[in-house]
């Protein structure tokens, strides 16, 4: 008792945590700020209906009008520079030192005076003078003393511009020649130094003086109505509102709350459909495959339409939700499908500005995609769908806009093309469908219908080496359809299986009585080598369903045909040699297990009667009915349905549907007269 308390725990909290997990990895990508979605551009009608101002907010320029204005402050700011004295009298030492004696004194005089004025004024370095060129500044404001005395840039002297200077300052009494012989340049450096800190302050402020700011908007005003074209002034109101929204949306607090709103709601509806299939499809609670495509398209969804909010690439119409009620219709139920997208559905809608507008058109379209598809066997089924559901969204989307604007001119054309393009990713479904049957291991409609093609490779190796055995299994096909389309079982499935339950027979078909021609190889063999060659069949049919790579759904239908029965005839044949002697049952016991599914049990049922069928004597309606009821009680009684969904009033349907159609499979034919001579 303990044990199976402790394995319902485990089961329990892994359920808990892969619940968690999904809903934490739906909610981590829906956009916290879900309340301004509209996609909108100048020149255009505005889609929507009318907007009113949610909130106070202020009207902000666009970005390229704050920075305009940030470069003609910037042109008027004139940064600070500290002016270094030590260079201009280091510089004079120097020369004096260097040239006393190579020049007369006048000329060391002059060169001095000059110097001492083009540092009184300033030499600014190149890099820096091209700086402020290119930011359009004219001046600077010199620091002396901590007074700041502003200049006119082209006042000021490069290291370069100074020694062009000092050589033509006075070339009618002194000579060029003789002062470019001296290096003159080794005495002029920059002695402006940008005050790096103070020119940054002031900077800073005089940016943030700069309004961005265009004016205020009140709560209730009215923005913009459905139908009014978007000029340049109501596109800045919608990006300021947005940008306000965004600003309050990004708080901690409130972010925090989003976060938990939408955990809560995504948890909310996902137990919902935890506990439907619990209590409606306790089934798919084994099936892993059934599980992921669920959580696959339960996630895929929401994060395709959260990232086209986010990044307002296209309209939400574009994705094919559709696809999710079409893909489980084909693979599961179409009650799971209609859950499982309105599921979606809500998901999606609580980061959309229209979400009852959204729903309605996804529950029309989906229960129309529904009831289009309730059997996919045709490419063309996909392709009618498509259009059934593009005729829904513009029925439903042109009804829903009518009542609200009454106008057809109101109404956004540009939807219709969002339509058409949905409706051409829909047709995409067909070749999806057979990636998710090889990645989940699924088997649809259309997969069985190709399968059920006797032109196939398997199919006509069967009717060339197993003749006999391939007119045995299309008989048992006819039977078992028929019965399954009685007891509403899956009527592909149940065909296609029968056509391949003996496939196995082809290894030893002479073995077998409908493939032989008046030689019978067992009576050269004891009891027991026959009954091993015919339950070989079974193990034989698994291996070609291997090579032939066959589905999983097909090969349980070879296992359980026979179910654990017994080769009857060759052990009663032999217990009836040996009276006294202890029979060793497995020896002729097929390897089973017995039928788990309704669809199993047809199949044993059809193909038991079909073959015993063959051994009347007398096709009567008494001997029929005697032989039907003979070999299903015997089963029932034996045990092999015990694991089976199936009801009385399922045997008794499937009795009457065997009977009624031996009948007609063996029905008298009248004799046609001679011709007298």
């Amino acid at each position: 008792m303990f044990e199976t308390l402790k394995i319902n725990y485990k089961t329990y909290l892994r359920r808990v945590i892969v619940f968690l997990a999904v809903v934490s990895f739906v909610v981590a990508f829906l956009p916290r700020s879900g309340q301004f979605n509209f996609q909108y551009s100048v020149g255009t009608p505005w889609q929507y209906g009318l907007l009113i101002a949610p909130l106070d907010f202020t009207l902000y320029k666009d970005a390229e009008s704050v920075a305009e204005e940030q470069r003609e402050a910037l042109g008027k700011f004139r940064p600070y520079y500290n002016q270094r004295t030590s260079v201009a009298d280091n510089a004079i030492a120097q020369m004096r030192g260097d040239l006393n004696g190579n020049l007369p004194s006048a000329y060391i005089k002059h060169i001095e005076e000059t110097l001492r004025r083009l540092y009184a004024i300033g030499i600014i370095s190149a890099d820096d003078r091209a700086k402020l060129g290119s930011n359009n500044q004219t001046g600077i404001r010199i620091v002396r003393k901590n007074v700041a005395t502003p200049i006119e840039l082209e006042r000021l002297s490069t290291p370069l511009e100074a020694y062009q200077s000092l050589l033509n300052s006075d070339t009618a009494q002194y000579k060029v020649e003789l002062l470019q012989s001296h290096d003159l340049d080794r005495y002029i450096a920059s002695n402006l130094v940008l005050d790096a800190q103070k020119t940054d302050a002031e900077q800073r402020e005089l940016m943030a003086d700069v309004s961005i700011a265009d004016g205020y908007v009140m709560k209730g005003q009215k923005i913009i109505d459905r139908g009014e074209i978007i000029d340049e002034y109501t596109a800045k109101i919608l990006a300021s509102l947005k940008a306000e929204m965004n600003v309050q949306q990004n708080s901690l607090v409130n972010r925090r709350l989003t976060f938990l709103g939408q955990f809560l709601f995504v948890a909310l509806l996902f137990f919902c459909l935890y506990v439907y299939i619990t209590i409606h499809r306790t089934k798919l609670i084994r099936q892993r495959g059934v599980q992921w495509l669920i959580g696959c398209i339960c996630i895929i969804f929401p994060i395709l339409t959260s990232l086209i909010v986010q990044t307002n690439f296209t309209s939400i119409y574009v994705i094919p939700f559709v696809m999710a009620p079409v893909i489980l219709c084909v693979f599961v139920d179409s009650r799971t499908a209609f859950l499982v997208h309105m599921i979606v559905a809500l998901i999606c809608s609580i980061v959309l500005t229209n979400p009852y507008e959204f729903l309605l058109v996804q529950l029309i379209s989906g229960l129309v995609a529904i009831y289009s598809l309730q059997e996919l066997s045709q490419r063309s089924q996909i392709l009618r769908t498509a259009l059934y559901v593009f005729i829904s969204y513009v029925v439903v989307y042109t009804a829903y806009e009518l009542i609200m604007e009454q106008e057809l001119a109101q109404i956004n054309t540009y939807m219709y093309a969002y339509f058409v393009i949905n409706a051409i990713v829909l047709l995409f479904t067909y070749p999806l469908l057979f990636i998710i049957e090889k990645t989940f291991g699924f088997v649809s409609e259309v997969t069985l219908v190709e399968l059920s093609n006797t032109n196939n490779r398997l199919l006509r190796r069967l009717s060339e080496e197993a003749p006999g055995t391939s007119q045995h299994s299309m008989q048992v096909a006819n039977l078992a359809a028929a019965v399954a389309q009685e007891v509403d079982a899956n009527v592909q499935l149940v065909r296609t299986a029968a056509l391949y339950h003996d496939i196995g027979k082809m290894e030893n078909p002479v073995f077998f009585t409908e493939n032989q021609t008046g030689i019978n190889p067992h009576r050269q063999l004891s009891e027991e080598e026959s009954a091993s060659i015919i339950i070989s069949h079974v193990v034989d049919g698994l291996k070609l369903a291997e090579s032939y790579h066959l589905p999983e759904i097909i090969r349980t239908f070879i296992r359980t045909h026979h179910g654990k029965g017994l080769a009857k005839y060759f052990y009663v044949q032999y217990k009836n040699a040996h009276p006294d002697e202890e029979v060793d049952m497995a020896r002729f016991c097929y390897p089973g297990p017995n039928p788990s599914t309704k669809e199993q049990a047809i199949l044993m049922m059809a193909d038991s009667v079909e073959a015993a069928s063959r051994s009347l004597s007398d096709y009567t309606e008494s001997s029929i009915n005697t032989l039907v009821d003979h070999i299903i009680d015997n089963q029932m009684s034996e045990g092999y349905f015990l694991n089976c969904p199936i009801t009385f009033s399922d045997v008794l349907n499937i009795k009457r549907v065997l009977k009624e159609k031996l009948k007609t499979m063996y029905h008298t034919r009248v004799k046609y007269p001679e011709l007298r001579k």
